[in-house]
């Protein structure tokens, strides 16, 4: 069989992987407070947009899709985003609300699996979120119909600057098609990289209200 050149290049790339070891028995019995302190040490560490997580969704014909958002709560229910309800990741929500995320501190050699249902966060608490956004953002938010096909990227400026000149010097309002999601876990896996693919895994699973944890093999 030929390889090409590109195929032996892909075979070579990945470093190994090196962390402190990890096992159940030395976890928090709360996967989110075990994840604020992931968190909190890949902050520590400087880590380029350390929010970013990975969020998969399926449609109506059981296809997934996956994209990044941002991270921007981590409450005592599960995990926040913000997004246009009207966008494909909203529409899969609609049909399907579950969802899975990752979190991916490479430089750490660290994920974070989640995987959970998920609901809409209350209005209240969007309004307080995009009240908190720079101006452009919120306009973007109000005058992008997200996921659709447009003609040009002119036709969007010409959208935003509509907006604008509506508003004027007002403070923008959040619109309804747009707003936070939570996604509450009920499989959480910590991943931390070692030499030889031998991977550390502990998976939490709820049991009522409680959690259940164990080690995966790598």
């Amino acid at each position: 069989m030929l390889i090409n050149r590109m195929t032996k290049e892909l075979w070579r790339l990945g470093a190994q992987y090196q962390g402190v070891p990890l096992d159940p028995a030395d976890c928090d019995a709360d996967p989110l407070v075990e994840f604020r302190g992931w968190f909190q040490l890949a902050v520590d560490a400087q880590i380029p947009t350390v929010n970013a997580m990975t969020l998969a969704t399926v449609d109506a014909r059981g296809r997934p899709a996956a994209r990044i958002v941002l991270l921007k709560e981590v409450d005592d229910r599960g995990f926040v985003f913000f997004t246009n309800y009207q966008s494909r990741k909203g529409s899969d929500l609609a049909q399907h609300p579950f969802a899975a995320l990752v979190a991916f501190w490479e430089p750490m050699h660290r994920q974070v699996r989640i995987e959970g249902a998920v609901e809409q966060v209350a209005p209240a608490d969007s309004d307080a979120y995009f009240a908190s956004r720079p101006r452009g953002s919120q306009i973007g938010a109000i005058a992008s119909p997200q996921s659709q096909a447009i003609a040009s990227r002119e036709v969007l400026a010409q959208w935003i600057a509509e907006v604008e000149r509506a508003i004027g010097g007002a403070a923008p309002i959040r619109p309804a098609h747009w707003g936070g999601y939570r996604v509450i876990p009920d499989m959480v896996e910590f991943w931390q990289g070692q030499p030889s693919r031998l991977h550390d895994r502990v998976r939490y699973r709820r049991d009522g209200q409680a959690w259940r944890r164990d080690r995966l093999a790598p």
